[in-house]
């Protein structure tokens, strides 16, 4: 199974200038959660944009996804392409999680099964990245465990959604 990540403001934003442009530690919490134990893949720029103590990403296997050949992320597996990230991740799990950024998300999409949406009550200003529109046949199996926005402790409204591809069951995945 592949999965996609994030969290996205107003208008599908989910960046600005190469970082996330708020904080809300439930949505981390979540993320982490629900990627602990897997393969994550990601690319080049949202590896770099990983905070360096937190690089790799800690109980995953971290894929990074880029072109240039003599990148070195130390403590990543590095391909050059979405299809050989997907097939070395599922040679190590049958579950693995694309976390970003905007082009890995478009590019993975037509591989994924399953999208887990942070949905968050902000507009961002300046927002230079977007998630990819999630495709009108899917069919969001869940939400909130209470149906429902949640204020964060930094207090901006959150709720989280699950939505799967036409055909496609993963019960117990989230």
């Amino acid at each position: 199974m592949i999965g996609a990540i994030w969290a996205q403001g107003h208008d599908r934003a989910i960046g600005v200038d190469g970082t996330i442009p708020w904080h809300v530690p439930e949505d981390f919490a979540f993320f982490k959660k629900t990627t602990l134990g897997h393969p994550v893949i990601m690319g080049r720029t949202t590896w770099e944009s990983l905070n360096p103590r937190y690089r790799p990403l800690p109980g995953r296997r971290n894929i990074v996804v880029t072109t240039n050949t003599h990148y070195d992320a130390p403590g990543a597996h590095i391909v050059s392409g979405i299809s050989e990230a997907i097939q070395e991740a599922l040679t190590h799990d049958r579950v693995a999680w694309v976390i970003g950024g905007e082009r890995l998300y478009r590019s993975a999409l037509p591989f994924v099964d399953i999208i887990a949406v942070t949905f968050l009550d902000v507009s961002i200003a300046g927002a230079d990245a977007f998630a990819p529109e999630i495709p009108h046949a899917w069919r969001c199996t869940a939400q909130n465990p209470e149906c429902g926005w949640h204020t964060s402790s930094t207090g901006v409204r959150y709720r989280f959604s699950v939505y799967v591809r036409p055909g496609f069951d993963a019960p117990g995945i989230i």
